[in-house]
């Protein structure tokens, strides 16, 4: 029922053309991971990690029409994209189910700021997918006391750190027999842990959490220090001077830290400009290293404030 429900909410805002050849394909829709509409360009879809080119086989390749990036927008702004400014000031705009429509085009600026994106020229549709349990193999090693340890997730692109984030985020917002259920706050800048639409959250976080969405990391974490009192604190990809200080004093409010950062071993992320302070400071009682030499979301270490290793493989 639930992929059903996933495969209508993407097929919905499809232009016909292009719906056309996903279905034609006759693919599993929890397989599907991105769609790539391209002005002029062939139809791409990413599909149980690899690249597909529409249609497959000895068919013609279809090429993607200006038309067809103007309907699917149409449809995923319901033909009110003026309503969307806000979120296409992101890049993106979140749709039912939590599935964000990447877009580029011309940018237009006000001041050195973005305003808006005209003239779309390219649509990336990126499918939410929810695995539940995932965090199962990790939490034993990141909790002490049935408390969170202070836990930074470092990762390539695609390799499950929203993901494994959003789902320790269920799991220490519920409570189970690793960690006792906490009050989190979530700071959701690109709509990626909670996926939210029309401010509600459509992946699972837990009965204890709070989420702000769109919202600027740094801010948005002393804005739940001040209004909320989490005692877990949870971003995505944190990296300027602004959000690693925010990260700090957050710990140094008592709030339970889960952050990730993109990186490909702790080594790399120990020389990165300000995170890299916290880190020989020992501010992260534990690191998870994650992979894709098997499969997205592979464990590869995760290690202790110290850097010791806990678990591998």
């Amino acid at each position: 029922m639930k992929e059903n429900r996933k495969r209508n909410q993407i097929l919905n805002v499809l232009a016909e053309n292009v719906r056309e050849c996903l279905l034609k394909e006759n693919l599993d829709f929890a397989k599907l991971q991105e769609i790539r509409i391209r002005t002029g360009k062939p139809l791409i879809v990413l599909y149980d990690n690899r690249e597909k080119v529409l249609p497959t086989g000895d068919a013609e390749k279809y090429t993607v029409t200006k038309e067809d990036v103007r309907e699917t927008m149409d449809y995923v702004s319901h033909y009110s994209l003026y309503a969307y400014e806000e979120e296409l000031k992101q890049g993106f705009i979140t749709i039912e189910g939590g599935h964000r429509i990447g877009v580029m085009g011309k940018v237009v600026l006000e001041g050195e700021k973005v305003k808006n994106i005209q003239y779309i020229s390219s649509v990336n549709v990126r499918m939410a997918h929810e695995k539940i349990g995932c965090a199962d193999r990790v939490l034993k090693h990141i909790t002490r006391n049935r408390e969170i340890c202070h836990t930074l997730i470092i990762s390539p692109p695609r390799c499950g750190k929203t993901t494994l984030i959003r789902d320790i985020v269920r799991q220490v917002s519920d409570g189970n027999d690793f960690v006792k259920g906490a009050t989190v706050g979530v700071v959701d800048e690109r709509s990626e842990i909670g996926g939210c639409y029309q401010g509600v959250a459509q992946n699972r976080l837990g009965m204890r959490t709070d989420i702000l969405d769109c919202c600027p990391k740094a801010e948005g974490m002393l804005m739940l220090i001040r209004s909320m009192a989490p005692q877990v604190l949870a971003i995505d990809e944190i990296g300027t001077k602004e959000e690693v200080h925010a990260v700090e004093y957050a710990m140094q409010c008592g709030c339970r830290m889960i952050a990730s950062v993109h990186g490909l071993n702790l080594e790399e992320a120990r020389e990165k400009p300000v995170l890299g302070e916290l880190i020989h400071k020992h501010r992260f009682e534990r690191y998870v290293v994650l992979g894709n030499a098997r499969h997205p979301g592979e464990i590869v270490h995760i290690y202790d404030g110290r850097g010791n290793v806990l678990c591998s493989g």
